[in-house]
């Protein structure tokens, strides 16, 4: 399964979320599949860090969706998320990992998913998020995105791709700090809050 095509199906499901998302090539895939959701996008956060801070930006604006676009790497980095999303159970994260098997952007070493072995799935599952799963399929993906973000209670999705990336599309322009502030305004416009105040000069 393609992971752009995957993006392009929920990436039309989207409209006043906000999303986090990893490092790699999954960066400039999701910036053409859902281009009016740029600056509702936190892009290049580190591994291991994107769906606790999905969590945190979930706990702060629990009336928001929020959407966590993890990968398996990212996730097998950080497993104890799996907990405190089963002991919170914030209603309003639906986590999407997107799982080829091996670090891509590093040359493409195997995670422990590719043994055959490892169910991100199921440990979700065994630290209490009763909606967690796995999908091989678009129809599948598609169906668990509708069910994912109109759900009450976290909700994980177990993704796997093939790996290849999408030929052809453009990169993103910005940059990691560039990225930050236009998702900070994005939020402090569609909230109606300050959350960085103006730059102070001495």
């Amino acid at each position: 399964m393609k992971r752009y095509e995957c993006m392009e199906r929920l990436g039309a499901r989207l409209a006043e979320e906000l999303v986090i998302l990893s490092l790699g090539g999954a960066v400039d895939e999701w910036y053409n599949a859902a281009p009016h959701m740029r600056e509702a996008s936190l892009f290049q956060q580190q591994l291991g860090c994107v769906t606790g801070e999905a969590f945190g930006l979930a706990v702060g604006l629990p009336h928001r969706r929020i959407v966590s676009l993890d990968t398996d790497g990212g996730l097998l980095f950080n497993l104890g998320i799996l907990a405190t999303l089963g002991n919170e159970q914030p209603e309003n994260l639906f986590v999407v990992v997107w799982d080829n098997e091996c670090y891509q952007s590093i040359g493409g070493p195997k995670t422990h998913t590719a043994s055959g072995r490892v169910d991100l799935a199921a440990i979700a599952q065994g630290c209490g998020i009763r909606k967690a799963f796995v999908v091989d399929n678009l129809e599948d993906f598609d169906a668990h995105c509708e069910a994912g973000l109109a759900a009450t209670e976290p909700y994980v999705v177990i993704t796997k791709t093939d790996g290849i990336l999408q030929p052809g599309i453009k990169r993103k322009h910005s940059d990691g700090r560039e990225d930050k502030y236009i998702f900070v305004r994005h939020v402090e416009r569609t909230e109606g809050i300050t959350i960085m105040g103006p730059s102070e000069h001495n």
